[in-house]
């Protein structure tokens, strides 16, 4: 079953985005397993909406390149932790 994540990074702008996004994402597209990827300006800072093919994926993400790479710290990027939110995927259209 796919599975959605929200992340909001409170204060976050476009530039820190950019910085944070070319550390932990491949240069020719998206992280394997993961099938979606939005991002943009809100009310409260940069949100960004994963869809990956499953709960597992998006750990084995999350636990091999995210975190790792956030915790030795990004350039220009986002400089603290988002507010998560996770959700299995109930209806996907293209």
């Amino acid at each position: 079953m796919a599975y959605g994540i929200v992340h909001t990074f409170a204060g976050g702008t476009a530039d820190q985005y950019a910085a944070s996004i070319a550390a932990v994402h491949p240069a020719d597209g998206l992280p394997e397993g993961q099938i979606l990827h939005a991002a943009g300006p809100s009310d409260d800072g940069w949100t960004i909406v994963a869809i990956h093919d499953s709960k597992e994926s998006w750990e084995r993400f999350r636990d091999g390149t995210l975190i790792p790479r956030m915790q030795q710290g990004i350039p220009g990027g986002f400089s603290a932790p988002p507010q998560e939110k996770t959700f299995e995927v109930h209806n996907q259209q293209p």
